[in-house]
């Protein structure tokens, strides 16, 4: 496990992997691991869902804004961010001035796979979630596929194995970028 000197924040849809994956990369570098909304949640004493009751998702959006501002100032952390964190303009700038951004892309069929029991996500609560997760690609994906640094397709491998393969992915950007970045300061 190498310490790794940068943030490292994981974009992506509902179902994609990011806290699962989340966790074990940030052991692999030496990162401090925050899921945004479990540490939202953590912090209000109150779960997203009764947030989004309560709120809107309006004031969901505003709170999640508030603590992004608040997790991105630090340093040496994993962040995996909710999966409409990418709709606020401020927030992709967040990501992207404070650390490595990595879009954990998969399918909505892997999607609704992993999500197939879940009942505490409020955007899912649809009759039918296949239409409910496509209609938040078309609008989210673009943002995702504009916001990262990396694009990683979540595998239907273990948890360990995706860890590991995303782990050599994000050495290899790194390397490249600061190759980049070595040729445009000469």
């Amino acid at each position: 496990m190498e310490k790794l000197n940068q943030n490292i924040f994981l974009i992506g849809p509902m179902g994609s992997g990011k806290t699962t994956i989340g966790r074990h990369l940030a052991k692999l570098f030496g990162l401090e691991f925050y899921d945004s909304d479990q540490e939202l949640e953590r912090l209000t004493g109150a779960s997203v869902s009764l947030i989004f009751d309560l709120e809107g998702e309006a004031g969901f959006r505003v709170r999640e804004n508030q603590l992004l501002k608040q997790l991105t100032a630090r340093k040496g952390v994993l962040i995996a961010t909710g999966g409409g964190t990418v709709c606020n303009a401020e927030n992709r700038r967040l990501l992207r001035s404070h650390g490595l951004v990595v879009y954990l892309k998969t399918s909505i069929e892997n999607q609704l796979k992993r999500l197939n029991k879940d009942k505490s996500r409020p955007l899912l609560q649809a009759d039918d979630r296949t239409q409910r997760l496509g209609d938040l690609a078309e609008v989210r994906n673009p943002l995702y596929d504009a916001t990262a640094d990396l694009v990683f397709s979540a595998r239907n491998s273990s948890v360990y194995a995706t860890a590991q393969a995303l782990h050599a992915a994000i050495l290899g950007r790194l390397d490249q970028l600061g190759q980049e970045q070595a040729d445009a300061d000469s």
